[in-house]
C-alpha cells in the first residue's frame, strides 16, 4: 500500500509584467517535490504573466487597481484567493501595494523579490531599471536580489534570503539588471519552498543560510 503524496500548498502569484520570475516559480512547480503549487494568477493590468498562464492552465484574475477604493480592491483580492484556496503568496513584478487586508489575512506567508541588496535601494518607486541605475549612481560595489515577506510598506518586510551579484566597473543598468535577474530566477522559488515548509508545519519561516556553493558552482553570480 503506498502512501499518499505530501499536500502541496496552493499559492498565487501576482504580477503586473512579462512574468519572467512567474514563469521561474511555475518551472520549478511542475516538480512533484516542490511543496507547493502555482494555483492562480492575480494582475492588476493587461501583461505578459497573463499569457504565461494561460500556457501552463493556470487560472488568471485580473483586479484593476488604478482609479478605484482601496476597499473595493481589496475585498475583490480578498474573495479570489479565498475561492481559490490560497495558502501562499508570491509577488513577481507586481507594482501595487498589496491592500492592508490582504496582507493582514496572510501576514507572515506573502514573499516579495527585490533587485537590490534590501534595506538599501528600496521603498515606492525602485522598481526595475529605477533600482539598478541608484546601484550603479551609488557606488555600490555588490547587488543582488532579495527576498522578503510583506509587510504593509514598501520592501520592509522580514529578509529571508539574499544572494549578492557583484557590480562590474563597466556595468550599466541594463547589463546589472539581467545578471541579478538571472539570479532570481534561481533563487525566488526555493525560498519559496522554504516559506511553503514553514506553513506546512506551523512555523514562522526563518532566514535561509546560503554559500557561494548553496545551488552549485555553476549559479555563484559573484567574479
Amino acid at each position: 500500500m503506498t502512501s499518499a503524496a505530501p499536500r502541496r500548498l496552493p499559492a498565487a502569484v501576482f504580477a503586473s509584467g512579462g512574468g519572467s520570475n512567474f514563469q521561474a516559480l511555475l518551472d520549478h512547480a511542475r516538480d512533484v517535490a516542490a511543496p507547493w503549487s502555482c494555483a492562480l494568477l492575480v494582475v492588476d493590468r493587461p501583461c505578459g504573466a497573463e499569457e504565461r498562464a494561460a500556457a501552463e492552465g493556470v487560472p488568471v484574475r485580473r483586479v484593476p487597481v488604478a482609479g478605484r477604493p482601496a476597499d473595493e480592491v481589496a475585498a475583490e483580492t480578498l474573495a479570489a484567493l479565498e475561492a481559490a484556496g490560497i495558502d501562499m503568496i508570491c509577488l513577481a513584478g507586481y507594482l501595487r501595494l498589496v491592500p492592508a487586508p490582504v496582507v493582514r489575512r496572510w501576514s507572515g506567508r506573502i514573499l516579495n523579490v527585490h533587485p537590490a541588496l534590501l534595506p538599501a535601494f528600496g521603498g515606492k518607486g525602485m522598481w526595475g531599471r529605477h533600482v539598478h541605475a541608484a546601484v550603479l549612481e551609488s557606488g555600490a560595489r555588490m547587488s543582488g536580489p532579495t527576498v522578503h515577506l510583506v509587510d504593509e510598506a514598501y520592501d520592509e518586510g522580514r529578509i529571508l534570503a539574499q544572494w549578492p551579484v557583484s557590480v562590474q566597473p563597466d556595468d550599466t543598468p541594463e547589463t546589472l539588471a539581467a545578471r541579478v535577474l538571472e539570479v532570481e530566477h534561481r533563487l525566488y522559488p526555493r525560498v519559496a519552498d522554504h516559506l511553503a515548509r514553514a506553513i506546512a508545519v506551523g512555523h514562522r519561516p526563518e532566514p535561509m543560510i546560503l554559500s557561494p556553493g548553496h545551488f552549485g558552482p555553476a549559479e555563484h553570480a559573484g567574479p
